[in-house]
């Protein structure tokens, strides 16, 4: 629940559509506290929550989270299982409140690679979720903002190739329709934790005109206030796309 003095402070007409965020800070927060990176993981699905349910109640319509990077496969194997593990149990756990709050989920990235019973458990509720439209939350999982671009050059070869589609036809539409984020609008505000200022190979195409937020609290304590502080500065911004400032402001 946002407190309703902050929740006061931001104005309803001018929220971001989609809200991206990259949550880092896990491992450095269970260092902090003495203990291995998994105790970071576990803590920083709290903030998943949190950061679901402010979305949910503010009215935003996307949020998509990097849960786990194609570089991220490179992580001890010990780490990875923990996480595929804490994946299935917060999907599994979750799931009744997605539908209880209208939430539907959706994937992006090469979930293939990921052990049958996480992708069993994501299909399954990716499948129930379908019809709820109160708010759409994205995975990403096993996914970079390279592999979905290299993989949509090789969809469109394809179609080239095979005669559907001629070299001068392809523009940003034809690459938009091939990437992975093609059914959601681009993120409008990209917010990363823990004081890191890079995008981490993150919605690269999807991003160009995002507004970046870069806070240094660490994941697991990035809770409501700090979201809101997020949207806040968002809306503090003007967006020129290119133009003008002139040009924005001009009826």
């Amino acid at each position: 629940m946002i407190d309703s003095q902050l929740k006061a402070q931001i104005d309803p007409a001018r929220l971001p559509e989609h809200v991206a965020i990259i949550m880092d800070g896990n491992g450095r927060w269970a260092k902090q506290q003495g203990h291995l990176r998994v105790f970071g993981h576990k803590h920083g699905v709290r903030a998943v929550r949190s950061a679901i349910e402010t979305a949910a109640e503010l009215g935003i319509g996307y949020l998509t989270l990097y849960a786990f990077s194609t570089e991220n496969w490179n992580r001890p194997q010990l780490e990875i299982n923990a996480l595929m593990e804490l994946l299935v149990n917060t999907i599994e756990k979750e799931t009744p409140t997605f539908m209880l709050n209208g939430i539907r989920l959706q994937t992006i990235g090469n979930t293939s690679q990921l052990p049958s019973n996480c992708q069993k458990t994501l299909e399954e509720t990716v499948e129930k979720t379908k019809g709820n439209n109160r708010m759409t939350l994205i995975l990403a999982l096993s996914y970079s903002g390279r592999w979905d671009i290299i993989e949509a050059v090789r969809k469109i070869g394809q179609r080239v190739q095979q005669g559907e589609l001629s070299p001068q036809d392809i523009d940003e539409s034809v690459l938009n329709s091939a990437l992975n984020t093609s059914a959601y609008p681009n993120p409008d505000l990209l917010i990363r934790t823990s004081g890191e200022q890079r995008i981490s190979n993150f919605l690269l195409w999807e991003i160009a005109y995002s507004e970046i937020h870069f806070t240094p609290v660490l994941w697991p304590d990035f809770g409501v206030e700090d979201f809101c502080n997020a949207l806040l500065d968002f809306q503090s911004r003007e967006r020129r796309f290119g133009k003008t400032g002139e040009q924005i402001q001009t009826p």
